[in-house]
């Protein structure tokens, strides 16, 4: 087989222009010409040398939450803040001043749950605005990473805001045949 043309200037230009974009918006093209680089492509044959078969990674196996420990949380902040009356009123009848009474009535009920029954404390130590770098491996699941989200780790950025973390929960023992999903109990006056 003979070796292949080389091609001219002008033609040069015009291939790079294309390859330009073709690297941009094709993965499997661009992911070719990194293999090419390193070789593990020939650019002559086009053929790939015998890779060692990995086994491919698993979906992380979801499962579904039972529903009895997120009810009776409710019902503890319906019980001790009317979170749920609150939340169902249209407020936008009210006064802001009928609002922010009853918004402290709220705060203080639901507050005063989230301290008897979890211990929480924040996802990061740092003080937010300060700045902090992240290095390869970081939990996903307990950092979310903001703005313009380019590259691999480390990632170096400013802290928006601590998170929050549940170390503790500690939930009333529910009676024997009591229904979690009645949250409040209707009341009748006699």
């Amino acid at each position: 087989m003979s070796e292949p043309a080389v091609p001219g200037f002008f033609v040069r230009f015009f291939l790079a222009f294309g390859v330009y974009f073709r690297f941009l918006f094709n993965r499997e093209f661009a992911g070719a010409v990194l293999r090419i680089g390193k070789g593990e492509i020939t650019a002559s044959t086009g053929e790939t040398p015998p890779i060692e078969a990995r086994p491919q990674s698993m979906a992380p196996m979801l499962k579904e939450a039972p529903p009895d420990s997120a009810l009776q949380l409710l019902g503890l902040l319906q019980q001790e803040g009317r979170f749920i009356d609150f939340i169902e009123e249209d407020v936008a009848r009210f006064s802001d001043a009928d609002i922010g009474a009853a918004v402290r009535v709220v705060h203080e009920g639901c507050r005063k749950v989230l301290h008897d029954h979890m211990m929480t404390g924040p996802v990061r130590e740092e003080q937010e605005g300060a700045r902090v770098t992240l290095h390869a491996g970081f939990d996903a699941s307990a950092i979310r990473l903001t703005g313009k989200v380019v590259g691999q780790p480390p990632f170096s950025g400013t802290l928006v805001h601590r998170g929050w973390r549940v170390n503790n929960i500690t939930l009333p023992k529910l009676a024997e045949g009591h229904d979690v999903k009645v949250l409040a109990p209707a009341e009748i006056e006699l």
